[in-house]
C-alpha cells in the first residue's frame, strides 16, 4: 500500500476527552472517528487491524468446528419475555418499537435469538452436538461510555453457542472453547491470563474470563504465586484468619471526633492505623428494611459477596443517606456495629480485631478499644470483601498476587436456562422430548484492539504484536519526490515485498524524514526501512524495528535474504 493512496490521518496533539492510552493513541493514529458518546467509526487503518482481529478469531472458530451464521441485530421483544430477560437486563438494553408499535430491542447479545434458531432448525439428538458463531455488532446503552472503544454503546463481538444433549457433552464443547480461546490469544501475541468469574447477567453456572493483563485494567484479577489457581476478585474466597483473635487489652471509650467522616480522617487523627478501624456500610434488606456490612477499615466490600447474603436486597444497594437518618437516628460517618438494631453482618477480618475502633453510633463520636463478645454479642462472621494482595490462596499454595485486566473473552455453561424458558427441546434416543445443554462463548473483538494498545505502548506511539499490526513493514524513501536513485531503490524494495506475500506500507508522502518516522512509530508498524542518497552511494539501507533503541545500517546486496530472516516462512517465491 502506498500512502498517497491510503488515508492515514494522524493527529499530533492528544484530544482533551480521550481518557486512556488506547483512546488517545487509537484517535491521534487516525484508527477511529467519534460521532457520539460510545459510538465510533472505523477509518481504514483501524479498520485493518480490526480485520486481523476477527480473522484469527474466525479461523480458531472454525478450527474447533463451530459453524458461522449471521443473526439480526433487531430482535423482538416476545423472545426476551420468553426468556425472562426484557425486565431482568436493565436500561442498557436498548428498547424501541417499529412502526406497527411492536417491541423490540437493539441485541446486546444473543442468546434468545439463537435459541429460537436452535428450536426451529434441530429436533433430534442426531444432529448434536452443533456449535453456531457470528462476529456482528452488537449495542448496550451504557450510562457512562468511556474509554473509547474499550466502553462504547456499539461495539464488534464474536458470540458463540453450543448445543448438547447432557452436561458431560456440554462440558466437552465447553473445554474445546476453552482451548481455542487459548489458541486465539496465543496468536494474538498478548500477555493474558483465563481467570475463574462470575457469569453475571447471562447467567448458568461455571463461567471463565480472559484477560488482557494492563496496568489501565478495570478489572482486578488474582492468581496464586505458587499453584494454578486464578480467578476474577469479585469471586475470590477470602479465608477466615487462622489464628485466634487476641484478648481485650483496654477498656472501652468514647471519644470525640469532630470531622472525622471517613477512615483515613479517623485513622490520622486517633493515631491508628486503618486495618484497626471498622468501617460500617448500610444496605438496603430484602424485606426493605436496613442491614450493616462490617469491613476492616483496610477492606473493601465485595458487591457479589454481599448480595448473596440472606435477607440482603439482590442487586446490592447501599442506603441512601436520608434512610440512614431515618430508621437508624445518626448520620453516615459516625457509625457502628455496637447498638445496632438491624441485622448486622461482619467479615472475617473484622471479626478477628480486638481493640478496634467504630463508630459510637452518636454524631461526631468513636469508640475505641472496643471487642467483640466483651461490649457487644459475638459475630458470626462471613466473607464480604475483596481480597488483597498477600492473603492466602483459596487452594492452599502459596500467597495471592492482584493484577489489573482487561476483560477481552467470556466463556459460559449456561446449561438448560435458555433451552427451558424458551421450550427448545430435541428427542433423545427414546423419543423422548429433553432439553439441550448450552455454552456461550464471546470475545469483544472491538476491545481486543484497544487492550493491545494499553498492553504495548511507548511514549511514540503503539507497538503492536506483529499478529495484529496494520503492515509487516513500513518503507521510508528520504526524498523520494527528489532523488530518482530512492525513489527507483523504494519502488524496487516495496514491489519485491508485495510478490513475496508481505503486507508493506510505501510512505511516497513528500515529508521530512523525522515526519515519516514519527507516524511510523505513532501508527505501530513492527519494521522499518529507510533509503538515502548517502545511504545508497555506500550500497547501505538503514533498519529499526519498532521495539528497538537505535537503528542499524545493513548492505544492500542482501536485502532478499533480510526479508527472509525478518519473516521467516513468510515470504514466498515470484
Amino acid at each position: 500500500m502506498r500512502a498517497s493512496r491510503f488515508h492515514l490521518a494522524t493527529l499530533k496533539e492528544t484530544p482533551v476527552d480521550a481518557e486512556i492510552v488506547s483512546h488517545q493513541l487509537m484517535l491521534r493514529a487516525g484508527m477511529i472517528r467519534r460521532h457520539a458518546a460510545g459510538i465510533y467509526s472505523w477509518l481504514p487503518l483501524g479498520l485493518r487491524i480490526l480485520r486481523k482481529v476477527e480473522q484469527i478469531v474466525r479461523e480458531e472458530m472454525d478450527r474447533a468446528g463451530a459453524l458461522e451464521l449471521l443473526m439480526p441485530s433487531f430482535q423482538p421483544a416476545e423472545l426476551w419475555q420468553e426468556s425472562g430477560r426484557w425486565d431482568q437486563f436493565g436500561p442498557e438494553l436498548l428498547r424501541l418499537r417499529d412502526r406497527h408499535q411492536r417491541d423490540a430491542c437493539i441485541g446486546p447479545t444473543h442468546e434468545e435469538i439463537i435459541t429460537d434458531i436452535f428450536r426451529r432448525e434441530v429436533n433430534s439428538y442426531r444432529q448434536l452436538p452443533v456449535n453456531f458463531y457470528q462476529i456482528q455488532t452488537k449495542f448496550r446503552d451504557e450510562i457512562r461510555p468511556r474509554f473509547g472503544v474499550m466502553r462504547s454503546r456499539e461495539f464488534i463481538m464474536k458470540d458463540a453457542y453450543s448445543f448438547d444433549l447432557d452436561k458431560d457433552a456440554m462440558q466437552r464443547a465447553y473445554d474445546i472453547m476453552d482451548q481455542a480461546y487459548v489458541s486465539i490469544f496465543d496468536r494474538f501475541g498478548l500477555d493474558y491470563r483465563a481467570v475463574s468469574a462470575d457469569s453475571g447477567a447471562i447467567g448458568g453456572s461455571t463461567s471463565q474470563e480472559f484477560h488482557v493483563l494492563a496496568d489501565s485494567g478495570e478489572d482486578a484479577i488474582a492468581f496464586s504465586d505458587q499453584g494454578d489457581f486464578a480467578a476474577n476478585i469479585e469471586t475470590v474466597e477470602a479465608l477466615p484468619p487462622s489464628s485466634e483473635r487476641a484478648a481485650p487489652n483496654a477498656a472501652m471509650e468514647t471519644v470525640d471526633t469532630p470531622a472525622m467522616r471517613t477512615i483515613d480522617d479517623l485513622a490520622t487523627g486517633l493515631g491508628v492505623s486503618a486495618r484497626q478501624c471498622l468501617k460500617t456500610l448500610i444496605a438496603e434488606a430484602e424485606d426493605g428494611g436496613l442491614v450493616a456490612l462490617v469491613l476492616r477499615g483496610d477492606h473493601e466490600l465485595n458487591v457479589l459477596k454481599a448480595e448473596r447474603l440472606e435477607g440482603v436486597a439482590s442487586p446490592l444497594r447501599l442506603a441512601q443517606r436520608e434512610q440512614i437518618v431515618e430508621v437508624l437516628g445518626n448520620d453516615i460517618g459516625s457509625l457502628g456495629p455496637i447498638g445496632l438494631e438491624i441485622p448486622v453482618f461482619v467479615d472475617h477480618s473484622a471479626a478477628q480485631l480486638n481493640d478496634f475502633v467504630c463508630g459510637a453510633n452518636q454524631e461526631d463520636r468513636h469508640l475505641v478499644n472496643a471487642n467483640w463478645g466483651r461490649d457487644c454479642a459475638e459475630p458470626a462472621s462471613v466473607d464480604i470483601r475483596n481480597v488483597t494482595e498477600g492473603d492466602p490462596s483459596p487452594d492452599g499454595k502459596g500467597q495471592l498476587r492482584i493484577l489489573r485486566g482487561i476483560e477481552v473473552g467470556h466463556i459460559f455453561q449456561l446449561g438448560q436456562k435458555y433451552s427451558e424458558s424458551m421450550q427448545a427441546t430435541v428427542l433423545d434416543e427414546q423419543g423422548k422430548a429433553v432439553y439441550p445443554y448450552m455454552g456461550c462463548y464471546g470475545i469483544g473483538v472491538t476491545r481486543v484492539v484497544a487492550a493491545a494498545i494499553e498492553q504495548n505502548h511507548d511514549d511514540s506511539g503503539i507497538i503492536w504484536p506483529d499478529a495484529l499490526a496494520p503492515f509487516q513493514l513500513a518503507i521510508c524513501p528520504i526524498n523520494y519526490h527528489k532523488s530518482e536513485q530512492v525513489k527507483q531503490a523504494a519502488d524496487d524494495f516495496y514491489h519485491s515485498c508485495r510478490q513475496q506475500g508481505l503486507e508493506v506500507f510505501l510512505d511516497d508522502r513528500a515529508l521530512r524524514p523525522g515526519v515519516m518516522f514519527s507516524d511510523m512509530e505513532l501508527i505501530g508498524v513492527p519494521h522499518r526501512v529507510v533509503f538515502s542518497e548517502r545511504g545508497l552511494k555506500q550500497q547501505q539501507f538503514e533498519y529499526k524495528g519498532r521495539r528497538d533503541d537505535s537503528a542499524q545500517d545493513l548492505s544492500l546486496d542482501d536485502l532478499d535474504g533480510f526479508l527472509q530472516q525478518l519473516f521467516p516462512g513468510q515470504c514466498r517465491a515470484d
